[in-house]
């Protein structure tokens, strides 16, 4: 079996997701404690759904989340569940957020990658 890949009861499997998605107007919103809230909140989704999170940059009008999936959780279910569950959250916690009709535009980029292109994809993100 090549190194990297994830091998669960019935497949072996390589599924790293880049996903990039901002606040509604592309604000610049995602600083301070709000920043540091959401990565928690990101960290913790993918923990629940036993994601590894390869790489994680949050700018304050964009994030940019390099995520190893599984076979059985969809791209997009994991970023719609991470970015309701946030946007859920982040309202609750931090009120000024509420003058906003959401947190999260509707739109996002997911592009997949492979194990030659992992380590492109992480330095673009570190380099940001």
């Amino acid at each position: 079996m090549t190194k990297g890949y994830n091998k669960e009861n019935t497949s072996i499997h390589l599924m790293n997701y880049h996903f990039v998605f901002c606040p509604k107007y592309r604000r610049k919103l995602l600083i301070g404690k709000l920043k540091k809230r959401l990565e928690q909140l990101i960290k913790q989704k993918a923990q629940e759904h036993n994601l590894k999170i390869l790489e994680l940059q949050i700018m304050p009008e964009y994030v940019h989340l390099f995520i190893q999936g599984t076979p059985n959780l969809a791209p997009n279910k994991i970023v719609g569940d991470i970015k309701g569950t946030s946007s859920r959250i982040l309202r609750q916690e931090f009120p000024e957020l509420l003058k906003m009709p959401t947190l999260w535009t509707r739109s996002y980029f997911v592009s997949t990658a492979g194990n030659v292109s992992k380590f492109v994809i992480q330095k673009y993100i570190q380099e940001q």
